[in-house]
């Protein structure tokens, strides 16, 4: 399995773009060729980074959506195909999460969260792989964490939402086999990229956690990423101290690790 040949009439859909790994992923597909459009509510931080992208030569469009809207997000790939474009790959990057107990949670911040990274990443792929599949080509990358291999007190939502979108992946994964179109989950650890400051967390708070050497940049989690989807892997964990622990996080009784997560977790102290 490889990425679809690039095309001037094709594009990768790139949603979260405006910042961070959506942002750097945007950059590695350029960087091979692909035309993108870059999908996320900030219309004027995504112009800047389609003038960025547009200066190689490759074709980079910008359609502002709000993904938590459903009828937003019902229009997107009609809004592709007027461009005259074809979608090839389906980027799921968009992602936020909340911070603390679920017995002092925001309902509607909740459902926001729920909105934005579950129902989005199922809307989307809904809409999209019919034509992957019926060309014979393409392929989807979901962005989730390693959280999903483990309970998350402090962000049970976040950690929820992000285990359904692993298993969702590998799922896909399953019936996508043999019709030319992958799907590949990323899994990154922690990433500096204002994700977390979003979410209510002191910096400090969060590398006080989380030790320094199992941080990785955006730049090369997007590499990653894009390279497992490349080679049509199911699961992408960029950084070896990751990959360690959430082999570890994923095998170790939840009885003996949840306890642990709950105490060192800033969001419950």
């Amino acid at each position: 399995m490889s990425l679809p040949t690039p095309a001037p009439d094709r594009t990768a859909v790139v949603t979260g773009a405006s910042s961070g790994i959506g942002a750097e992923i945007a950059r590695e597909l350029v960087r091979r060729g692909h035309g993108v459009t870059l999908v996320a509510r900030s219309a004027g931080k995504l112009q800047a980074l389609a003038e960025e992208l547009g200066s190689t030569g490759v074709r980079a469009e910008v359609l502002p959506a709000d993904l938590a809207d459903r009828g937003a997000r019902a229009d997107l790939l009609g809004r592709i195909n007027d461009l005259g474009l074809t979608p090839d790959l389906l980027i799921n990057n968009a992602g936020l999460s909340t911070l603390g107990p679920v017995a002092k949670a925001d309902p509607q911040a909740e459902m926001n969260m729920i909105e934005v990274d579950v129902v989005t990443v199922a809307d989307l792929c809904t809409r999209f792989l019919p034509g992957m599949v019926a060309r014979g080509r393409g392929g989807v990358l979901n962005v989730a964490s390693t959280a999903a291999f483990q309970p998350l007190p402090g962000q049970a939502g976040y950690g929820g939402c992000k285990a359904f979108v692993l298993s969702y992946t590998r799922s896909l994964g399953g019936e996508l086999k043999g019709t030319g179109v992958s799907a590949t989950a990323l899994c990154p650890g922690p990433v500096d990229t204002g994700f977390g400051e979003a979410a209510g967390f002191a910096k400090e708070d969060a590398e006080a956690a989380l030790p320094s050497f199992m941080w990785e940049s955006a730049e090369a989690v997007a590499r990653v990423g894009i390279e497992a989807l490349d080679k049509g892997r199911p699961v992408a964990i960029p950084g070896q101290a990751n990959r360690v622990a959430a082999m570890f996080a994923h095998l170790t009784p939840k009885a003996l690790l949840v306890p642990i997560l709950a105490s060192r977790h800033p969001g419950l102290r």
